[in-house]
């Protein structure tokens, strides 16, 4: 029975032993549309066969079909999106039929699970070796752009180096002029200098 639309989905959590590359679809039209439903579920993978079930017991105008695909992955990725998929006006009841293996399709499915969980577990542990070498990378620069900046500070509040840059007086790099002494190379300018000293004295006087 389809649910309605404020129903709320049962959630069902599936192991590797209820997954299986075999699926019942049922509650399919009986319109003859088996092309039809091999074209939508051929495109999540390659399907190796798919055809009707007579014996199966269904609800009146439908029929179920039995669909093989090549890969387990393929058929966990159809059941996901055409679980409850509205086809022809009806919606589709897809489930894993794993009674329909073999000894060697079980073993082969379980080898293919554990080669994938050890493949996750290997790149989750390379993430966080990789994560940590950056981290102590990050910390190791840190360090040295701070001990650089102490040493770049130390340099410039150093009270000698301070001290050596502030001139003293006694060495100061200007001389003092006489007043007796000459300011300009020309005569005439020196003669005119001389004039307004004269001037000053008198003035002072």
């Amino acid at each position: 029975m389809p649910r309605y639309k404020d129903e709320p989905p049962a959630v069902r959590v599936y192991t590797v032993c209820d997954e299986s590359r075999y699926l019942v679809v049922r509650n399919v039209p009986a319109l003859g549309c088996g092309d039809e439903l091999l074209k939508l579920f051929a495109a999540y993978g390659d399907v190796e066969e798919c055809k009707p079930m007579d014996e199966e017991d269904c609800e009146p105008y439908t029929d179920v079909y039995w669909i093989k695909f090549r890969l387990d992955c393929n058929a966990r990725f159809a059941k996901k999106k055409l679980d409850e998929y509205a086809f022809y006006g009806n919606r589709l009841q897809v489930e894993y039929a794993p009674h329909f293996e073999s000894l060697s399709d079980t073993r082969e499915k379980l080898e293919a699970r554990r080669k994938e969980v050890l493949s996750r577990s290997n790149s989750g542990r390379f993430k966080g070796a990789a994560t940590s070498s950056s981290v102590g990378q990050v910390k190791s620069s840190a360090n040295a752009s701070s001990s650089q900046k102490s040493a770049v500070g130390q340099q410039i509040f150093n009270p000698k180096s301070a001290s050596q840059l502030i001139p003293h007086a006694d060495s100061s790099p200007y001389t003092r002029v006489s007043s007796e002494l000459d300011y300009f190379p020309s005569h005439s300018m020196n003669q005119t200098v001389q004039l307004v000293r004269d001037k000053l004295d008198k003035v002072k006087n």
